[in-house]
């Protein structure tokens, strides 16, 4: 067992949290007060990642990206945790269900988006169909060689300065185990298209700067050419994907996690009350114990569901609970950090207040806890016949 870092990976950890550290952390007051990424701004920090080499870098070399492997990757998204995301979702990683275009997609939708030449969103949260995707009610039903679009999409990431999203939508019904449940199909929606609206969404205590906006669709007619995927077959084509997502947001909560316990260790070492550092105190040196052995034991599990999907190995159980853990770890961290740090650890001088609303939305999105938990039961349940 190898747990070293390769140069070339030594490498890129460095690169990607110096342009944090120049590039993010200067802006990131500003984008906290304001809610608000100026568009030079964003572009500006698109265009320095081009130059870098890092757009994105979670696709394959044969379509321009820089073909990292999970593992790799999985670094690059920890050292981005670091930072607002606000800001960094300029880093561009493109969506990787977008492998799945074919044909005249990639021209159109793949390739611009690997360039930074377009940004993409993903659409598959409603108001009644969250962790349930087979409830969704935004339906597309055929029309000659169209299909035309009807419902609402809420929650969706980054909508605002996208030039195109790639939404699930119900297109008929099948007999399952279960019971009926929808049949999904994805397909690729331009920014304009008549009858689809973007629209403000929820104002959120989380990850101000990177906002969520509300999609309406009114009789959005949409070419069949347009459809990622199979018809039908887009809850299989979410699922083949998703987990990319879930590595990212276990990754990210490391970084912010480390970020958090670099600010409160010298704090510790530093601060001194009755005549010594708060540190030398077991109530806080405890503390510190328990906040780096959780982020490292954090760190080493989602690189190994990274490491077990390079290995072409089955990872679900291994991805999710490495997004359950690492997610609920944050939680803790900044907690612990906000508790070292007293009184100043909820004031706008210290980021540690932003850090803490952060961390509470890691546990819902892109799967609950409880979703995380239920892949976990069910792989270790299901060869037991229960």
């Amino acid at each position: 067992m190898n747990f070293g870092l390769s140069e070339e990976q030594e490498m890129i950890v460095e690169t990607v949290r110096a342009f944090v550290e120049t590039e993010i952390y200067p802006h990131e007051n500003e984008v906290e007060r304001s809610g608000i990424v100026p568009p030079e701004l964003g572009d500006e920090i698109r265009r320095k990642c081009i130059d870098l080499g890092f757009y994105a870098c979670n696709f394959p070399e044969e379509v321009g990206g820089a073909g990292l492997d999970h593992v790799t990757f999985t670094l690059v998204e920890r050292e981005l945790g670091r930072g607002s995301l606000g800001l960094t979702v300029f880093f561009g990683r493109p969506s990787g269900i977008l492998m799945a275009c074919e044909g005249e997609q990639r021209e159109r939708y793949l390739l611009p988006a690997v360039r930074g030449e377009k940004i993409d969103a993903l659409a598959i949260t409603e108001p009644d169909a969250g962790s349930d995707m087979r409830g969704m009610k935004c339906a597309a039903r055929r029309d000659g060689g169209d299909f035309v679009l009807n419902g609402t999409k809420h929650f969706i990431s980054h909508a605002d300065v996208a030039d195109f999203v790639i939404v699930f939508a119900a297109t008929g019904e099948e007999e399952t185990p279960k019971g009926i449940k929808k049949k999904i199909t994805a397909f690729l929606v331009d920014r304009g298209t008549p009858g689809f609206e973007i629209l403000k969404g929820y104002d959120s205590v989380s990850h101000r700067g990177y906002h969520n906006s509300t999609l309406n669709f009114t009789d959005c007619r949409i070419p069949e050419a347009q459809v990622l995927g199979e018809v039908h077959r887009g809850f299989d084509l979410a699922n083949q994907w998703l987990y990319g997502t879930r590595l990212t947001v276990a990754a990210t909560c490391v970084g912010r996690a480390r970020r958090v316990f670099d600010l409160a260790l010298p704090y510790a070492a530093e601060r001194k009350q009755f005549g010594k550092p708060i540190g030398a105190n077991q109530g806080v040196s405890f503390k510190l114990a328990d906040m780096i052995t959780e982020i490292d034991a954090a760190d080493w599990l989602t690189l190994a569901a990274a490491w077990q999907v390079d290995a072409g190995r089955p990872a679900d159980r291994q991805i999710a609970s490495a997004k359950l853990y690492a997610s609920e770890m944050l939680a803790r961290v900044t907690d612990e950090a906000i508790q070292i740090f007293g009184g100043m650890g909820l004031m706008d001088d210290l980021p540690l207040a932003r850090f803490w609303r952060d961390a509470r939305v890691e546990r819902i999105w892109d799967g609950t806890s409880e979703i995380q938990r239920h892949i976990i039961s069910r792989d270790l349940l299901r060869p037991l016949g229960a």
